[in-house]
């Protein structure tokens, strides 16, 4: 699809907004008392997760490469394969659809924060902290998180790359089709391999398995890898979140309330580590 860099920047926002509102949304009705989800659990928040992983990758993929994400847009061009010149209008469009997708969270569930009346819950509805911060051992808490968002982005970025570019992107087709040549199979418009590739692994087939495959992974991320901290796994959504979070008044996220400034760096900086790790590896290996 050929669209302009402003309706892909377009893009990367309305994509952001929607993995907040939908994953930040799945939280809140876990979390928040009177909510009728309420207890359903991590099971369910990472359910919650992979399909707002899922809607903005299959709704904007072919429009912007849906990358929701300024570790994976970071990542991408690090490894030269996202030029530098459009990082920042990306980030920038990440950051203020995170930001507008808290911001209906909150209004949806405002009344459920006011019940709940606890800034240390109401913050899980927001932004990630690590499960060993217990108000004492900082240090503890900054290392373990750090440690659990570089691996977890290097698995969800590299997972990314390989899903959408060596099994059901281009690289697939070219090799079947290669494969095919070889053994001396018909692979003219009528043969029969050409139209069932065409049919499974064509674009709009291939894209929509790499979607839900995408999808499915990060189920599993927020699953092993949410125990230690949520698993932010995306700058945006933890920083853009945070910062609604602190400019919110006390009768709306509850008493005790606090942003946790001190460890909001991690899931920042450690995502863009963790990225562009992923991205080389699989540069160097794949390229």
């Amino acid at each position: 699809m050929d669209v302009s860099w402003m309706t892909k920047y377009i893009a990367e926002g309305l994509g952001t907004m929607l993995l907040v509102l939908l994953g930040n949304g799945t939280i809140a009705g876990v979390t928040l008392k009177g909510s009728k989800n309420e207890g359903m659990g991590g099971l369910a928040i990472a359910w919650g997760y992979g399909i707002a992983i899922l809607v903005p990758v299959l709704a904007f993929a072919n429009v912007s490469g849906a990358h929701i994400n300024p570790a994976i847009t970071l990542g991408l061009a690090s490894a030269g394969l996202f030029p530098w010149a459009h990082v920042a209008q990306y980030i920038l469009a990440q950051l203020i659809g995170a930001i507008i997708g808290q911001l209906l969270v909150v209004a949806i569930y405002k009344e459920y924060f006011a019940k709940t009346n606890d800034g240390a819950i109401s913050l899980g509805a927001f932004a990630t902290t690590n499960a060993l911060d217990d108000g004492s051992n900082r240090g503890k808490a900054i290392f373990n998180g750090f440690v659990n968002e570089v691996i977890g982005m290097f698995v969800f970025v590299f997972g990314i790359l390989s899903f959408t570019t060596n099994f059901f992107g281009s690289e697939s087709i070219k090799w079947m089709t290669s494969y095919a040549q070889q053994q001396g199979a018909d692979i003219t418009s009528s043969g029969t391999l050409s139209q069932i590739w065409a049919s499974v692994s064509g674009a709009s087939s291939s894209k929509m398995v790499g979607a839900l495959a995408i999808g499915l992974m990060f189920v599993g991320l927020v699953t092993a890898f949410g125990g230690p901290t949520g698993a932010a796994l995306n700058p945006a959504r933890d920083l853009g979140p945070r910062i609604v979070y602190s400019f919110l008044p006390q009768s709306v996220v509850g008493e005790n309330k606090d942003a946790k400034w001190w460890y909001a760096w991690v899931p920042v900086v450690a995502t863009i580590v963790g990225a562009v790790i992923a991205a080389t590896v699989f540069k160097l290996m794949f390229k």
